[in-house]
């Protein structure tokens, strides 16, 4: 682990921190907290678990093709991958997670890891089409236009670039060779044979009817999340329109995106305060709602996280090199 990712996130996270505290009444969020419906607010964590166990049965479709793997050690891995997140920078955790599931069953985690990408990039389509949506019905201000078409991009590269690197394995691995020719030739070997075992898990799924499947499951995945923002607006009286879950849904998880410290504690906080604005309420409760959801989206599951971890043997925060050979 290199101390200055820790040190940047960190830094962001205090920066955005700084901002959301901008403009608060303490006293007013003092109340807010104290006025909390903690029935209402107990089911975000309840709608994010199911919604983490709907994740679980749709990797096991990515996966399919590679090897059957049981839904219960998905989600035991999947989990394990989240609470790792809470303590580690730049989605950290999603290593682990593959390390985790092909140390269990016995093959590459590398092709596991593969896997994880494209559901991401799945997801980050998704999200794209859900923010043409929220735009038809809310007027989003320029930035957060403009940060899905940087995301839009970003996912499209990182997309054809692994359709590139199956169809035309022996170009594009040329292309990157050329890239890299800076940097030492050892380094130029780990790069290749990572990309070259990650192919393996780049693959179709096992059947046409699996496609969708996994389309629904991502549907249900999305429905979940912005469930889980109803019920938060629930918990603290908030009375906003049916289209708010949607839009604070789209914002918050820019916030996710951008690089931070462990837990995406300050992006996540300073964003939904912004887009809980956008509908008119104000910077002290909405800052007390960010505080309430992010805890009920993180704490129970770095918990559970924990107990699967000591469960499968592993260190959320393991660094040593037999993980890294395993993604090599």
């Amino acid at each position: 682990m290199k101390a200055w990712k820790i040190v940047v996130g960190i830094l962001l996270s205090i920066l955005f921190m700084v901002l959301a505290f901008l403009k608060v009444d303490l006293v007013q969020l003092g109340k807010a907290f104290i006025g909390v419906r903690w029935y209402y607010a107990m089911m975000i964590t309840v709608v994010v678990l199911f919604s983490d166990w709907v994740r679980a049965v749709r990797w096991k479709y990515f996966l399919a093709p590679i090897k059957t793997i049981d839904t219960g050690s998905l989600f035991s891995a999947l989990i394990i991958g989240y609470a790792a997140n809470a303590c580690l920078p730049a989605h950290l955790g999603e290593f682990l997670r593959a390390y985790v599931i092909g140390k269990k069953h016995k093959f590459p985690a590398s092709a596991a890891f593969a896997t994880i990408v494209t559901e991401r990039i799945l997801d980050m389509f998704s999200l794209l089409a859900l923010m043409l949506f929220a735009i038809a019905i809310y007027p989003f201000p320029g930035w957060v236009k403009k940060s899905g078409w940087i995301m839009f991009a970003g996912t499209l590269l990182l997309f054809l670039f692994m359709v590139l690197l199956k169809k035309r394995t022996t170009g594009t691995l040329g292309f990157v060779r050329t890239v890299l020719k800076p940097f030492p030739e050892r380094f130029h070997f780990r790069i290749e044979k990572l990309l070259t075992t990650f192919l393996t898990g780049f693959v179709s799924f096992k059947h046409p009817s699996h496609y969708a499947i996994v389309a629904v499951q991502s549907l249900v995945l999305w429905m979940c999340y912005a469930g889980a923002f109803w019920f938060g607006f629930r918990a603290f009286g908030f009375q906003l329109p049916w289209t708010a879950p949607f839009v604070l849904l789209v914002i918050t998880t820019i916030g996710i995106v951008v690089p931070s410290s462990p837990g995406y504690v300050g992006t996540y906080h300073f964003l939904c305060q912004i887009g809980l604005g956008l509908f008119g309420v104000p910077k002290s409760p909405a800052l007390a709602f960010a505080f309430v959801h992010h805890a009920l989206n993180i704490v129970p599951f770095f918990l559970l996280g924990l107990f699967f971890a000591w469960k499968e043997g592993v260190s959320l925060i393991r660094t040593d090199a037999s993980m890294t050979d395993s993604l090599s």
